[in-house]
């Protein structure tokens, strides 16, 4: 049995080599894979707050955009990094389940936010109502698009078609900036997608927004009615988007990141910027991001459960 002097001298020198560690992180570039293309939500937010930490360490903030395998590759590429912080992944809803959450400490919510179900131009409905009695006159005909198997843009859109029983067969795409193209286009009908990925689009006129997913209007876009008050009682679907390290990593250094994080958030250019594009700021700690990952989870098995859903999710296998 080890002397009690040696086990506190132990201790002690333990708890000195971390504090003297965080008081150097980050010493040296960090880099935040995002596993998807750029021009989504997760893209953008990640890119403001990328700005912000590395303004708070005065280092690079690397932003690195690993697509392929509906997401897989870039979850793999920090999973398996040195869990020293210098490696960080900023991830989206819908795509941390619980086998894949395992291999990640959550550090912090960027934001909440609302979709915008859009349509193109040439569909003839103007509301909600008339998309699902147009959808319901038409079973099969059309199709919807989708930033991924079991994405929330895939299960919001799977969810208002059992609430709806309408028929509109499943597109996916690598991301949001990948399908917005082909919707203008018109080769796609619909989606259910990121607001601040879609608003540009609407206000152009190129997209016709139907409804917003949220249970309230959002400001940017006050004159589209929520899609429980127009059509479908009942209906809400939020996204997240936030930051996470691999497993493992000391949690002196995952908090100090959750802290210049939320830092940066309240900063004035920040929050006008997310007002713009109808995101609310996070403000949790690390232990109060990974409870609400867990209750959103929860949500989305439940509809992929009753609603017989077929989800191709990635699976790490480390």
């Amino acid at each position: 049995m080890k002397h009690p002097l040696l086990i506190l001298a132990l201790t002690a020198s333990l708890l000195g080599a971390s504090s003297a560690t965080l008081a150097q992180y980050p010493d040296r570039p960090v880099r935040i894979v995002i596993p998807f293309a750029p021009g989504g939500g997760l893209d953008i937010l990640t890119r403001m707050t990328g700005k912000t930490l590395s303004d708070a360490w005065k280092q690079s903030v690397v932003i690195d955009n690993r697509t392929g395998a509906n997401g897989l590759i870039g979850m793999e590429i920090v999973a398996r990094a040195d869990p020293s912080g210098y490696t960080l992944m900023a991830m989206a809803s819908g795509r941390l389940d619980e086998n894949n959450l395992r291999y990640f400490s959550p550090i912090a919510l960027f934001a909440t936010t609302p979709s915008l179900f859009t349509v193109h131009p040439s569909l003839k409905a103007n509301s909600v109502g008339e998309l699902i009695a147009l959808a319901k006159a038409n079973p099969g005909k059309f199709n919807y698009a989708s930033t991924g198997s079991g994405a929330v843009s895939h299960l919001s859109f799977e969810l208002l078609k059992s609430m709806a029983k309408i028929d509109v067969k499943h597109i996916p795409y690598k991301g949001i900036g990948q399908a917005v193209p082909d919707l203008v286009g018109g080769r796609v009908e619909m989606v259910i997608g990121p607001a601040n990925s879609l608003i540009a689009q609407v206000k152009a006129n190129r997209l016709r927004a139907l409804g917003v997913t949220s249970p309230k209007r959002i400001n940017s876009l006050p004159d589209i009615p929520t899609i429980a008050e127009s059509g479908l009682p009942g209906y809400e679907a939020r996204g997240w988007f936030g930051l996470f390290a691999p497993a493992r990593t000391p949690t002196a250094i995952v908090a100090r990141i959750n802290a210049d994080v939320n830092l940066g958030l309240q900063l004035p250019e920040v929050t006008t910027r997310l007002d713009e594009i109808s995101a609310e700021p996070g403000t949790f700690r690390p232990n109060e991001f990974l409870a609400f990952i867990k209750r959103d989870n929860a949500k989305w098995e439940k509809v992929i459960r009753e609603n017989n859903i077929e989800v191709e999710r990635p699976r790490l296998k480390l």
